[in-house]
């Protein structure tokens, strides 16, 4: 029923650890931050799934999803951004539509579609953040 001081502690921690983050970073470290974040909802769901836990997979699936409409997609400048922007948007869509249909059928494999799908953007991501990092 009550969680131990140590486990509130420390998520209070990792709240404040995370907020600070957030409010902290620029534009390419948000979207870094969201694609970590959104990796770590599928693995988390994938879990869940594997032990039954209806419940738990279906809030990561949610949030997964708004990851990518609210926060990925709309970051997407469609006009100026050409076919790379264009793709990442057609990318974003299908991994919507493939975490819709694992929390509707308890499917792993399109989980793991999804981490097929965003592992590389989120590692070419993070090396991109590195390079610009490295000449300021």
């Amino acid at each position: 029923m009550f969680t131990s001081v140590s486990h509130r502690s420390a998520s209070a921690y990792q709240r404040v650890s995370i907020e600070t983050a957030v409010s902290e970073a620029d534009p390419h470290k948000l979207v870094e931050l969201l694609l970590e974040r959104l990796l770590q909802l599928v693995g988390t769901a994938r879990v869940a799934m594997q032990q039954g836990q209806i419940a738990t997979k279906g809030e990561c699936i949610s949030k997964a999803v708004r990851i990518l409409d609210e926060g990925l997609k709309p970051a997407l400048n469609l006009e100026q951004g050409g076919d790379l922007a264009a793709n990442l948007n057609g990318l974003y869509g299908y991994c919507v539509l493939r975490l819709s249909q694992a929390n509707l059928k308890n499917d792993d494999a399109a989980l793991a579609d999804v981490v097929q799908v965003i592992e590389p953007i989120a590692q070419g991501w993070k090396q991109i953040g590195e390079q610009v990092g490295a000449k300021h």
